[in-house]
């Protein structure tokens, strides 16, 4: 009981500050991804190629992109960044970059979690949706396909380590959609 009284009281950058600890990250990890480390490398690539200006550039055709498609791309982005801020809250000190989950990390069920097993993963998914949808882009389109496949393989990384962790991943896993429900290369189910 102790602890929880001291969880209660710790001010949200105590929190956030626990929530990154521990992760794991070495040089070694780096060099020969033992914890999952190049999962991460390429998923912070394709991230960061996001910043990539559109191409093919439309006005250089004479076209312009609609602007309700830029409004619903910007507001499909930032439901995703809500979702992804969400999400983080709620792991809390189980949290981590890496497909390797933390070996003393609770098994988080509730919230964003009950929608589905991976909501940060669709998080960004909707964020880098949102960039495509905004832009109009078919570089941005094949970024979003590039990263589905990336966090799909992630995704199963994790579930593999998850299971030796926590039996009980069996049963949440059955009965809980991966990253996008119904879409089946990013929805499997045992």
């Amino acid at each position: 009981m102790a602890s929880m009284s001291n969880l209660s009281k710790q001010s949200p950058a105590e929190s956030l500050g626990m929530a990154f600890s521990g992760w794991g990250l070495s040089w070694g990890g780096w060099l020969d991804n033992r914890q999952g480390e190049w999962w991460l490398l390429a998923q912070i690539i394709l991230i960061a190629a996001h910043l990539l200006p559109p191409w093919p550039s439309l006005e250089r055709w004479g076209y312009r992109w609609p602007l309700p498609m830029t409004s619903f791309g910007a507001c499909l982005f930032c439901v995703g960044v809500l979702l992804v801020v969400q999400a983080f809250w709620r792991l809390g000190a189980s949290l981590s970059p890496l497909p390797d989950p933390k070996p003393a990390a609770a098994l988080v069920t509730m919230g964003a979690y009950r929608r589905c097993r991976h909501p940060l993963y669709q998080a960004l998914l909707l964020c880098s949706a949102g960039v495509a949808i905004a832009l109009g882009s078919l570089l941005h389109v094949a970024l979003f396909l590039a990263l589905c496949l990336l966090l799909r393989g992630k995704a199963r990384r994790e579930e593999r380590k998850l299971m030796i962790l926590h039996p009980e991943y069996s049963a949440y896993r059955a009965s809980t959609a991966a990253i996008i429900p119904g879409f089946p290369l990013l929805d499997w189910r045992s």
